[in-house]
């Protein structure tokens, strides 16, 4: 891969290892720090683009912020099918309400995990 389209991608070491198939560059954090110092050489080596899981970026959300102002690297963050996303849950939240005027099957579901 030519030095201008170099990608990173910073998540959990075992889903994230498919990616080197790819050419990616994978960066395995097992702290913040350690994420935050990957991304800070991501900068620093001027790839294209970061890939950052879901649960990492909550973590880097400071500098990823700060990093937007400036053209790259690109950051962008995905989740996996681990997890639902907080952003996926919001979408299907407004789409529940949009169809049947209420987000009932959602707070329904909430309160049962609560009192678990």
């Amino acid at each position: 891969m030519s030095e201008v389209g170099r990608m990173a991608v910073i998540g959990d070491r075992n889903f994230c290892a498919p990616f080197k198939v790819l050419g990616l560059s994978v960066l395995t954090p097992e702290n913040p720090d350690q994420a935050r110092t990957m991304l800070a050489r991501v900068v620093q080596e001027k790839y294209a683009v970061c890939l950052i899981q879901e649960t990492w970026l909550e973590v880097l959300k400071p500098e990823v912020a700060e990093l937007s102002n400036k053209f790259a690297p690109v950051c962008v963050g995905f989740s996996d099918f681990r997890a639902s996303s907080e952003s996926v849950e919001n979408l299907m939240r407004e789409l529940s309400i949009k169809a049947i005027g209420s987000d009932a099957l959602f707070t329904r579901g909430r309160k049962e995990n609560e009192t678990r």
